[in-house]
């Protein structure tokens, strides 16, 4: 029983005293000293009383030891994403940390995307993938990426590495924003999505690429979905050749009024 260990570890980290907590929680401090240090055993009213305190439930006070959970695992708990709350609405991830407990960024290349649709929820096979750093992201936030193929994403090159943040809770998929949806038969797809989940139950993917039509997926055929942080591609982008024909019609049209105003002046 993780109990003692766990509401002295949320204690600190929302930076109260016992003092504090035993008035918020109207009993003594010995009371809760004794909780802490393992010595009282609560009954069910001190047990609901911490877990209201806390947001978290009991069998998560009692059962998980808090110690072990990554920053970002925490982070999801401390805002609602418990497991014993939610049971089987909350999305589980596979996951990996660094000697100092801190989340890794897995790479899941294309030959690794085939395995990744099948084991992506296995932690003996996200622990098996490469991983690697970005000191620019955020510690309290889960990324991961991936190694997308074709032109459907253009101007993004195929064979670009495109890096996520783990969504937790799908309502907040914001529109006209691109993201990496892992599909039960397409697998790991990169698109710009429109969320249609309280009106249809689906999300409509579109590419960059207009060569591409846009179809629907419904929320039964997505295993995760990950938001669009940065990409990383060793090629060098396409010249925009619009912009470059505009700048050219622009000067030619410069020259020509020019000597326009040049036999006028004559």
């Amino acid at each position: 029983m993780y109990f003692n260990s766990n509401i002295k570890l949320l204690r600190k980290r929302r930076s109260r005293t016992q003092d504090e907590v035993a008035f918020t929680l109207n009993m003594k401090r010995p009371t809760l000293s004794g909780y802490e240090n393992g010595v009282g055993t609560p009954n069910l009213g001190a047990l609901m009383q911490f877990s209201e305190y806390f947001g978290i439930a009991i069998d998560t006070l009692v059962k998980v030891n808090l110690s072990t959970l990554s920053e970002s695992q925490f982070h999801q708990l401390e805002n609602g994403y418990d497991v014993f709350i939610k049971g089987s609405k909350l999305r589980v991830l596979a996951t990996t940390v660094d000697e100092n407990n801190e989340e890794n960024i897995e790479l899941v290349n294309e030959k690794a995307r085939a395995g990744y649709a099948v084991g992506y929820a296995d932690p003996e096979y996200i622990r098996i993938l490469p991983t690697f750093k970005l000191p620019f992201l955020s510690k309290q936030k889960k990324y991961r990426t991936f190694q997308i193929s074709g032109d459907s994403m253009l101007p993004i090159p195929d064979g670009s590495y495109v890096t996520g943040e783990y969504i937790q809770d799908w309502n907040f998929i914001r529109n006209h924003h691109a993201y990496i949806v892992l599909t039960h038969e397409e697998g790991v797809v990169f698109k710009v999505v429109e969320n249609n989940i309280k009106t249809t139950g689906s999300l409509k993917l579109h590419s960059l690429n207009p060569h591409y039509d846009p179809f629907d997926l419904g929320v039964n055929q997505v295993k995760e979905i990950w938001k669009f942080v940065n990409y990383i591609s060793s090629q060098v982008p396409e010249p925009n050749k619009e912009k470059d024909q505009m700048a050219e019609e622009l000067l030619l049209l410069k020259k020509q009024v020019q000597a326009i105003q040049m036999k006028l002046n004559l």
